[in-house]
C-alpha cells in the first residue's frame, strides 16, 4: 500500500470550506429545482440558465487551474457540486464530461494553447466539451477501438477515421475529446490518443439517438470519415498510450458516483417527506416498518457510497492514479447500486404518485439505471475488483 492510499483520512473530507461550498450549491439548486428540470425537459430544450449561472459563481470550474479560471480546487470539491445539483432535482449529466473529464485531461496534458482555448471557457461555463470513446463493436474494452488516426503528409496534421455511439451532448458542445488509435512506429501496434475535433469541422457528422431517457443531454451517434485536424488537435504525447486516457476515466467514475448520490438523495427526500405526511387509518405511513427500514437502508447505502466516493477522489486529488482506479470503479458501483434503490424505494413508497408528473419521480426510474450502465457496467467492475483487488484469474 502506497503512503498517499494510507494516509486516507475520512476527517479531511468536509473541511470548512468545502461544507461551504456544498452549502452554496445546494442554495442555487435549489432556486431552479426539480420543475425547472423536467419542464426544461419537456419542452426539448438545455437547462442552459442554471448552466451558466453556475458557471459564473465559479462551480463547474471549481476543479480547473486557478491560472486558468478555475477554482483551484480538485475532483473532491467538482463532486460536491454535481452531487447538491442532483440532490435538487437537478442532475447535470454534461458536469461528467466537459469540466471532469476532458477538463481534467486538457489540465495534465494539454499543451499551453490547449489549455488557454478551452479551460477557462469551461470554468465559466461558456464553452462544453464532449468525450467520445464508445464504439457499437469495442463496449467497455478501449482495447478493441477502431477509431484511427494517421498523419497526414501533405498538412503535417491527422486524419480520423471511425464511428462513436452513446456519446452525450455533442449538438451543445463546441468540440468532442475523441479516443482514437496511432500507430506505434517502434512497435506497429495501435496506441490510444486523444484529439479535439471542433463541432464545426468538415467531415464530422453526427446523429441523434432516440432514448427512453428523460434528460436535457441527447444521446448521438458519431461518424468520421478521414476528418481532417490539424497537429494541434493532438491532446499531449502521442507515445503516452493508456495514462491520458484513464486520467480522464477515473474523473468519469467518480463523477457518475456524484451523479447517481444526489439523485438517489433527491428520491428518498421526497419520500421521506411522504411518508411522513401520508395518513392511513389516522396513522403516518412511516410509521410503520416495513414503509420506514427500506427508507432507512437507502441512506445507509448512499452514505456509504459517497465515503467511497470521497475516497476515490481524495486519492485521485492527492496523484495516486492506481489506487484512485479501484476506489472509483468501487465508487461508482456502490453510487448506482444505491441511487436506484433509493429512486425505487420512493417510487414505491408513494405507490400510485410516485409514477404522477406532480411529483416528479418516475423519470428517475430510467435515469437512475444510467449509473449501473453507464459508463462502465457494474458486471465489468466486478471483473475489475476481482481481478486487480483479489487476484483472481481472467475469464476472458
Amino acid at each position: 500500500m502506497s503512503t498517499v492510499r494510507g494516509t486516507f483520512d475520512s476527517a479531511l473530507l468536509e473541511s470548512e470550506e468545502r461544507r461551504a461550498l456544498r452549502t452554496a450549491v445546494g442554495d442555487l439548486a435549489r432556486r431552479y429545482g426539480r420543475d425547472y428540470f423536467t419542464a426544461t425537459v419537456r419542452a426539448g430544450k438545455q437547462t442552459d440558465e442554471l448552466w451558466q449561472e453556475a458557471g459564473r459563481l465559479g462551480y463547474l470550474g471549481v476543479n480547473l487551474p486557478e491560472e486558468y479560471g478555475g477554482g483551484g480546487g480538485g475532483l473532491a470539491e467538482l463532486s460536491i457540486v454535481l452531487e447538491e445539483l442532483g440532490a435538487a432535482g437537478c442532475p447535470l449529466l454534461l458536469m461528467v464530461v466537459s469540466p471532469a473529464i476532458c477538463g481534467t485531461v486538457i489540465a495534465r496534458f494539454g499543451t499551453e494553447e490547449q489549455k488557454q482555448r478551452w479551460l477557462p471557457g469551461m470554468a465559466d461555463g461558456s464553452l462544453r466539451m464532449a468525450f467520445g470513446i464508445t464504439e457499437p463493436d469495442a463496449g467497455s474494452n478501449s482495447h478493441r477501438i477502431t477509431t484511427t488516426a494517421r498523419r497526414d503528409e501533405a498538412t503535417g496534421g491527422w486524419l480520423l477515421t471511425g464511428r462513436k455511439v452513446f456519446i452525450s451532448g455533442v449538438d451543445t458542445a463546441d468540440a468532442t475529446l475523441i479516443v482514437g488509435r496511432t500507430e506505434d512506429a517502434r512497435t506497429g501496434k495501435l496506441k490510444p490518443c486523444l484529439f479535439i475535433v471542433d463541432r464545426q469541422t468538415p467531415g464530422f457528422e453526427y446523429r441523434q439517438i432516440e432514448m427512453e431517457l428523460a434528460a436535457p443531454e441527447k444521446q448521438f451517434q458519431l461518424f468520421l470519415d478521414d476528418v481532417a485536424l490539424p497537429a494541434e488537435a493532438l491532446v499531449g504525447d502521442e507515445d503516452a498510450g493508456l495514462l491520458q486516457l484513464f486520467a480522464g476515466l477515473n474523473p468519469e467514475r467518480v463523477m457518475t458516483a456524484a451523479f447517481s448520490i444526489g439523485m438517489g438523495r433527491y428520491a428518498l427526500g421526497k419520500a421521506v417527506e411522504y411518508a411522513g405526511g401520508r395518513q392511513v387509518w389516522g396513522t403516518p405511513i412511516g410509521a410503520h416498518q416495513a414503509i420506514a427500514h427500506p427508507l432507512a437502508q437507502a441512506h445507509i447505502e448512499l452514505e456509504l457510497a459517497r465515503l467511497m466516493m470521497q475516497k476515490a477522489a481524495f486519492l485521485y486529488d492527492a496523484g495516486d492514479d492506481m489506487g484512485a482506479g479501484e476506489a472509483a470503479n468501487m465508487a461508482k458501483y456502490a453510487a448506482a447500486e444505491a441511487g436506484a434503490k433509493a429512486v425505487d424505494q420512493a417510487v414505491h413508497t408513494l405507490g400510485g404518485n410516485g409514477l404522477t408528473a406532480e411529483y416528479g419521480l418516475g423519470s428517475l426510474l430510467t435515469a437512475s439505471r444510467v449509473g449501473r450502465i453507464a459508463p462502465v457496467s457494474r458486471e465489468m467492475i466486478l471483473n475489475f475488483v476481482s481481478h486487480h483487488t483479489l487476484g483472481l484469474p481472467k475469464s476472458y
